[in-house]
């Protein structure tokens, strides 16, 4: 039977207990007195009691009627103040924002400091930053936003594109020096290659991107992390791939050099992805807001350091 009542039911029989009168409380709601009958007549027939005793001079609760005016009264005050607390919430600049991103350079020092800027203007606004490396679910896994590298498919996430990753094939000139300089990429299959989570490398042909080859790579060293792996590639072990932000110095003192002259690696697209939310919490829409306006002036910072 609970599963029957109407909301709107209960709170025009508050009203009608409140006013005291059907012609009253038609006007607070701005509905006819016909109106209020029909809903008073239909919740006292689900629950099975009269709730108020009228004439057409007077009425007056039953004692029923005053029992369930007094708690759903409570109860409705308690939902107008859970409504307000809601949409307050979600209008105001504050809250919880939980956020994964990928760790490296573009997590712990463009992302990082993106975020700190952030909160040190809206104090009220709290961040969690998750680096954790398998590619999380943002429904599953409970967070707002994530920074993501590479090409998507969910149709259901909303996908702002940051930048694009310019990629490069790098090692060490004492390396090449010792055991050759590679003319084509299959060649890496004679070096050693320092690799990450990827050991199959896909190229393009500089002046024909529809010219394509894809390399198996080996090598003695392998690590996930972007910044030991340029320190692998500093020591003289091997040819590395990796984002060109994450060696500015390194390439302009002639401590890494290119190793193609003809062939490159593709870019890689960075993502900021959301769920689609109409109703979405100014917290959120501030922090995108900051971060498609702020973004690149942190990737400029980093290739300044």
């Amino acid at each position: 039977m609970n599963k029957d009542l109407n909301l709107a039911d209960i709170r025009a029989f508050t009203v009608i207990a409140e006013q005291g009168s059907f012609t009253q409380a038609a006007e607070v709601l701005g509905c006819s007195r016909s109106h209020l009958s029909k809903q008073l007549l239909q919740l006292e027939n689900l629950l099975g009691v009269s709730l108020i005793a009228r004439t057409t001079r007077a009425q007056r609760l039953t004692e029923q009627g005053r029992f369930f005016f007094d708690s759903c009264q409570a109860a409705l005050e308690s939902i107008d103040q859970a409504v307000a607390v809601t949409v307050d919430n979600a209008q105001r600049l504050q809250g919880h924002i939980n956020i994964n991103c990928v760790g490296g350079i573009i997590g712990e020092e463009i992302v990082t400091a993106l975020v700190n800027e952030f909160i040190s203007q809206y104090p009220d606004i709290s961040v969690h930053l998750d680096f954790s490396s398998p590619r999380v679910d943002l429904v599953v896994d409970e967070f707002d936003l994530v920074f993501r590298m590479g090409e998507l498919e969910d149709s259901a996430i909303v996908a702002r594109k940051l930048m694009s990753i310019e990629n490069m094939t790098m090692a060490s000139p004492q390396y090449l020096e010792a055991h050759g300089y590679p003319n084509h990429p299959k060649d890496l299959k004679e070096h050693l290659c320092i690799t990450g989570s990827i050991d199959h490398w896909l190229f393009e042909k500089k002046d024909d991107a529809k010219s394509k080859v894809e390399v198996a790579i080996k090598g003695g060293f392998k690590c996930k992390n972007g910044r030991v792996m340029k320190s692998a590639a500093l020591a003289d072990n091997g040819i590395v791939r990796l984002p060109r932000l994450y060696c500015p110095d390194e390439l302009a003192k002639g401590e890494l050099v290119s190793v193609f002259e003809d062939w490159r690696v593709a870019d890689t697209p960075f993502y900021l992805l959301y769920c689609k939310d109409r109703f979405q919490p100014a917290r959120l829409r501030a922090f995108i807001s900051f971060t498609m306006k702020n973004f690149m002036k942190y990737v400029t910072d980093v290739n300044r350091i």
